[in-house]
């Protein structure tokens, strides 16, 4: 069976190609496309690189992780369940 392109693969339950997305392939949770429309859309240079959105992408996804990360231990430390926004800045600040 031969790939119609790079963003295709073969899904023998569907009986067809199915597109994988950028984020995908390149392993994230954080939309690639999505970024990439709005670097094209922005009030950036007109042209941007392939590699551009999936950096950018990796770079928000390692910030938010760590990010949630201390403002989850800082939740625990104050006996909560869940994250307000207050556990958010407590975060930031001492970090």
């Amino acid at each position: 069976m031969e790939n119609v392109d790079n963003n295709s693969e073969w899904h023998p339950m569907v009986g067809g190609f199915d597109r994988i997305q950028r984020s995908q392939k390149a392993g994230l949770q954080f939309p690639v496309g999505r970024i990439a429309r709005f670097l094209k859309a922005g009030k950036y240079p007109e042209r941007v690189g392939a590699g551009t959105p999936v950096y950018l992408s990796a770079v928000l996804e390692y910030l938010a992780a760590e990010v949630l990360e201390l403002a989850g231990n800082a939740a625990r430390d104050n006996k909560k369940n869940r994250i307000v926004p207050r556990h958010i800045q407590l975060a930031v600040r001492n970090d």
